[in-house]
């Protein structure tokens, strides 16, 4: 078999393989997700918060060592007696503090109406 027909076979067969790829993947997105029950929605609304919350604490840490790092090249410069230009002023750094969970949907739903009873 010469060079260039292995090429064309080749590419026949993975146009064949794409096509039966692609047939699989549209059965798949045809079916239907039961709906969360309300203990998965509130699994999700914590992995939510505490995903949030430990972006806000990597972010303080970021924060918290660009300081350390720009204050050390500020303190080297100086202390070579190099030049430097004048540190741009950014925002504070914003401690997020300890975690706090959400309230449950059911515990919050709880605390409303018991709050409504005379």
């Amino acid at each position: 078999m010469a060079p260039f027909q292995r090429i064309l076979v080749m590419k026949r067969m993975l146009m064949l393989i794409a096509l039966a790829a692609g047939a699989m993947g549209t059965q798949g997105a045809l079916a239907k997700l039961p709906t969360p029950t309300d203990a998965q929605q509130a699994k999700a609304a914590e992995t939510k918060a505490r995903t949030a919350w430990a972006d806000k604490v990597a972010a303080f840490q970021l924060c918290k060592s660009q300081d350390r790092i720009a204050a050390r090249y500020y303190g080297d410069m100086k202390a070579r007696g190099n030049a430097t230009h004048d540190p741009v002023q950014t925002a504070a750094c914003a401690d997020p503090g300890p975690y706090v969970a959400p309230p449950a949907p059911a515990a919050a739903a709880a605390v409303q109406s018991t709050a409504k009873a005379p």
